[in-house]
């Protein structure tokens, strides 16, 4: 499989790394408007093909699947040139900034017949699949309650200085991870309550958010975020989870410790993921899991079968955080339904 990479900024590294490490993937071409950037990575990598703007790359063509690695606002012209030279794509998170340029990516690639995947990795870190796992396969019976936290007071605006400039942060920057990971263990959401604050002065949108979740399934589940936590040990980038089940209790506590307590009795599990050998400490988790998802991306397209998290499933993550903006700024409960 051929790839082209657009977009060749602080993350995309990883993504350039994990390509290298499936096999039967070659990245072929990569595109951005920064020469400086597009060099950078082009030199790292050893990819001579480069073009800063990505209608010169679909122009020249030459790879089957198109990694969209760029900031949101360019997402929905990508995603469609993409559809429109029928090649597949993998798209960085959020996927769209409204429900109204998700729904027409999606659309283009349904028309297109090809594999539009959604770069939705937390749920793919190691542990968060353990978790997933367990529960899915009745470890504590039926769950009725749960809590997905993220909590850190770590400097993510030095190697993404954006992140400060919008007038949306938390939600739609990390909440998306982690409101993901409240559905793939849960299931889909009725309602939706939340509250936002800022907290650091030198940012324009929210830094703490907590969200009250009514899923399809009969689960409470609360998700909450901040990056104005001050803790020690410092626990980013780790989410932590505790779910209440009919027969049973689990728990992913800070240092990926896995408990697990039943009638059965309890048990303790290291679910500490691996180091591999181009990542580094605190970041090794999200390096794992794009390692994880792109292979899935590769496995799926040999398959002929959708993604886990496709553009089509993703309309539904990108719904909560719509709902959770929109109740924070009207102070109500917000019906799924009615987005």
């Amino acid at each position: 499989m051929k790839i082209a990479l657009i977009g060749c900024g602080f993350f995309a590294v990883n993504h350039m790394h994990a390509w290298q490490q499936i096999d039967g993937v070659d990245v072929v071409a990569i595109c951005d408007t920064d020469p400086e950037r597009l060099a950078l990575i082009g030199d790292q990598f050893g990819v001579a093909t480069r073009h800063e703007t990505a209608e010169a790359l679909f122009a020249e063509g030459g790879f089957d699947a198109v990694d969209i690695a760029t900031t949101v606002s360019t997402h929905r012209a990508l995603v469609e040139l993409a559809a429109r030279h029928q090649v597949h794509a993998i798209c960085q998170k959020p996927f769209a900034s409204n429900m109204t340029d998700a729904r027409a990516m999606v659309s283009a690639f349904e028309s297109a017949g090809k594999t539009l995947m959604v770069h939705e990795n937390f749920r793919w870190q190691s542990a968060i699949r353990r978790v997933i796992d367990e529960v899915r396969n009745g470890a504590i019976g039926t769950p009725f309650f749960g809590r997905v936290s993220f909590r850190s007071g770590y400097d993510v605006f030095s190697g993404q200085p954006y992140l400060a400039e919008g007038e949306r942060f938390i939600i739609e920057d990390l909440g998306i991870h982690i409101l993901d990971i409240a559905r793939a263990l849960f299931g889909d959401v009725t309602r939706l309550a939340a509250t936002t604050r800022r907290i650091n002065p030198d940012i324009r949108g929210e830094d703490v958010a907590t969200m009250l979740l009514t899923h399809d399934s009969g689960v409470t589940s609360v998700v909450d975020c901040s990056y104005a936590t001050r803790r020690l040990p410092e626990t980013f980038p780790e989410s932590l989870i505790e779910i209440d089940g009919d027969t049973g209790t689990l728990r992913l506590d800070a240092g990926y410790k896995l408990t697990l307590q039943t009638g059965d009795g309890s048990k303790e599990v290291d679910l500490s993921p691996p180091v591999l050998p181009w990542a580094s400490r605190p970041w090794h988790n999200i390096q794992e899991s794009v390692l994880t998802i792109q292979q899935h991306f590769v496995d799926c397209i040999a398959d002929q079968r959708a993604p886990e998290t496709s553009g089509a499933d993703n309309l539904r993550t990108l719904a909560l955080v719509e709902a959770a903006y929109l109740s924070a700024s009207e102070a109500r409960v917000v019906d799924l339904n009615t987005l």
